[in-house]
This record gives C-alpha cells, sequence and structure tokens, in this order.
C-alpha cells in the first residue's frame, strides 16, 4: 500500500503532521522581517531545548557538518586531542581530527560497550603540561544504541581546567537529558532529523564563552562552516548563508511542540519507549549489543537469533508490513538491526513495530518465543 512507510530508524525520524504542513508553504525570503522573526523564535526555542544562555547557532548542514564545525573552529593544526571512539561515528571524529591535521588519541571500547571514563580521567591527569586541547565525545551512539557517560567524562575534563569539551549529541538531544549549561558542556552538535523532528538539513551547534576564547586563536582552515560569521548574524537574528526557510519553519512548529509536551515528559516518554522495546527484545529471546546500563533512550540495537541474517528480517518488514528499521554499519552488517524510537513515536509505534516483529520472525521461522510475548512484555512496560 502506497505512502504507508513507517519509520523505525535512529533518523530521519517521523515528522509530524503540523511540520509537514509547514513544509509545504510557499518560501518567505531568507531576508526578509518575517524569517527574522521566526529565527528569533527557534533561536531561543533551541536554547530552551540546551538547557543553555550559550550561542546556539543554525547551520545549513548534516549532524556531521554541525561535529566538524564544533571541531575546526575551536582547534588548530598539531593541537592534541583525545576522542572516545567506540562506533561509527565516534570513529569518523577521529577522521575529522586527522583529516585537518590535528593530534588526535583514541580512547576505545568495542562496539556495544560504553567508554570507560576512567580511562579519560587517567589521560587527563596525566597531562601536567596541560596541552590536550579538547575532548571529544559521542554522548549517543547511533551506529550501536550505547549512551556514554558524558557527565563524568565531562567531570574530569572540568578538572583538567584547560581543554574543552566537544560532544556529539546527534541522536541525544531531544531525547535524553543534556543540560549545557548545568554541566557546562562547551560545544554541543546535532541534527535535524533526529529529536528534533523534521527532515535532514540544519545543524546545531552550542558554543560556550570558553570555546569562544579558543576560537580567537584557532587555525584549521573554515569559510562555510566558520562560526563566527553565523554568530555574528544570529545576533541580527539571520544566517551568512541561504537559510532553508521552510526547513527553520517546521522546526518552529516542532519546537512548539516540544515546548507544550515539556522536557521532562519528552525525556520521560523515550526512557519509557527504551524500556518497552528491550523488554519485549528480550521476551522473544533476542540478543541486545548494549547492556541495560549503556543503553541509549533512542536506538536499540537487537542480535538476531542464530541463522537468522538480520538484513533478512528487514527486507521482511519492509517488504510485508512497510516498517523500516536500520541495519548494522560497517562489521556489524548482517549481524544486527537497530530500532529507532527518537522523536515523533508514541506507544503505538512501539507496539506496532514490535508486533510486525514478531510476525517477521514466525514468517522466517524462527520458533523461540511465545507468539505474544514480546507485545506482551511491552505492553506491561507501556501500562506501568
Amino acid at each position: 500500500m502506497d505512502d504507508k512507510l513507517m519509520l523505525m530508524i535512529p533518523g530521519p525520524t517521523p515528522v509530524p503532521e503540523q511540520a509537514l504542513l509547514a513544509l509545504a508553504k510557499h518560501p518567505i525570503g531568507h531576508r526578509s522581517g518575517e524569517f527574522s522573526k521566526v529565527m528569533a523564535e527557534v533561536t531561543e526555542g533551541l536554547k530552551w531545548l540546551h538547557q543553555t544562555q550559550n550561542d546556539v547557532l543554525v547551520l545549513t548542514a548534516s549532524g556531521t557538518g554541525a561535529l566538524e564545525a564544533g571541531i575546526i573552529n575551536f582547534l588548530s593544526p598539531g593541537d592534541r586531542v583525545l576522542c572516545g571512539a567506540n562506533g561509527k561515528f565516534g570513529e569518523r571524529w577521529v577522521e575529522v581530527c586527522t583529516a585537518y591535521g590535528i593530534q588526535v588519541e583514541t580512547i576505545s571500547a568495542p562496539w556495544g560497550q560504553a567508554l570507560d571514563p576512567e580511562a579519560f580521567r587517567l589521560q587527563l591527569e596525566a597531562d601536567t603540561a596541560k596541552e590536550i586541547k579538547a575532548v571529544i565525545i559521542t554522548h549517543s551512539e547511533t551506529s550501536t544504541g550505547v549512551v556514554n557517560d558524558l557527565e563524568t567524562i565531562n567531570r574530569h575534563v572540568k578538572a583538567h581546567g584547560q581543554a574543552l569539551i566537544i560532544v556529539d549529541a546527534v541522536t541525544s538531544l531531544g531525547a535524553m537529558n543534556v543540560p549545557v549549561d548545568a554541566w557546562d558542556l562547551d560545544v554541543v552538535g546535532s541534527g535535524s532529523q533526529k529529536g528534533y523532528m523534521i527532515p535532514p538539513g540544519l545543524g546545531f551547534v552550542s558554543v560556550s564563552p570558553k570555546a569562544w576564547e579558543a576560537y580567537k586563536t584557532a587555525k584549521c582552515p573554515r569559510y562555510y562552516l566558520d562560526l563566527g560569521k553565523y554568530r555574528k548574524d544570529a545576533a541580527k537574528n539571520s544566517t551568512p548563508y541561504t537559510t532553508p526557510v521552510n526547513l527553520v519553519i517546521a522546526l518552529q512548529t516542532t519546537l512548539r511542540m516540544m515546548r507544550e509536551e515539556g522536557l521532562e515528559q519528552i525525556f520521560a516518554r523515550h526512557s519509557r519507549h527504551r524500556a518497552a522495546t528491550r523488554a519485549a527484545i528480550k521476551a522473544l529471546n533476542l540478543g541486545l549489543l548494549a547492556d541495560d546500563a549503556s543503553a541509549a533512550y533512542s536506538i536499540t540495537a537487537v542480535q538476531p537469533p542464530e541463522g537468522l541474517d538480520a538484513e533478512k528480517i528487514r527486507s521482511v518488514l519492509k517488504k510485508q508490513f512497510s516498517i523500516v528499521m536500520a541495519g548494522g554499519q560497517d562489521h556489524l552488517k548482517g549481524k544486527i538491526f537497530r530500532i529507532g524510537h527518537l522523536g515523533f513515536v508514541s506507544d503505538r509505534d512501539i507496539l506496532t513495530a514490535i508486533s510486525a516483529l514478531e510476525a517477521t520472525l514466525r514468517e522466517l521461522g524462527y520458533e523461540g518465543a511465545v507468539p505474544g510475548a514480546g507485545v506482551a512484555a511491552a505492553v506491561r512496560v507501556l501500562a506501568s
């Protein structure tokens, strides 16, 4: 059936009808007074969502563009940085640093496991000469559904005294508590197609006063991603380059929706959906890549039963039920599938996805669980 596709992936995420209607409006001039008023409201809403009084800048870019901007505006070639890598995106920031000649030291963990905060403490305390300029952390690792202990790692960064904390919050902002000011986070990057509930196309970077001081002496090459230009224009409720105005207007809509729901309620909804999804997967006797202590609010990575390829499960889900789940990346391709429960997702969506997954497993010959066990387990969580 046409137009029935249901996204249960870590991004792009489902878009509310109100936002779709905003996208369908006639564009307005990105230098007009009318659009300036929209930008003013959006900027204020972004500060609310980020829980900060710092600058939150809007870029026409993906989450990767936002993080690249968050790295190159505050560092110079030859600078020494620590970068956590326990998944595809942590490894990507290592690659970005290397591309710009930044001296990157990697603190790693196997995919599916959280980074050890103690490893960061030891490295930072050993740096008595204060040569480490930044620590780069992926808060919620999209490729594995693992959340890293950003709060504890950041405490070690703050104890160092000199290093900046640069955070990939692409699949945590809008789903999990990321209190930028309370935790004193210096640079936080994210993307529109996740918890913000609009299509891909916008990146966001929050910047602390300490980071702006580092900006003054940073020497990585930049032009389009020069955040100083965005800061200057943001003060006038504008942007330095052509803005996708309809995306910003859609963001105005979804930020209003989020404020109406409330931050604590948003976080509680995502936590409940994580719990329901994980309970269902356990009841179906399937594997979970991340343990309970390090499971992200936004993504659940599932290990299929012995003898079943994850890509086959995804294929049947899409063909028979028009439900899209994400596959594994790199060496995990075919070994896991990822259920996204991020952004505009309701209890009904969780139950629909789990019931379709059960039917798919039965069709593929899996008899390792009592029929209906997954849905029943999810219902128990959602009803509690």
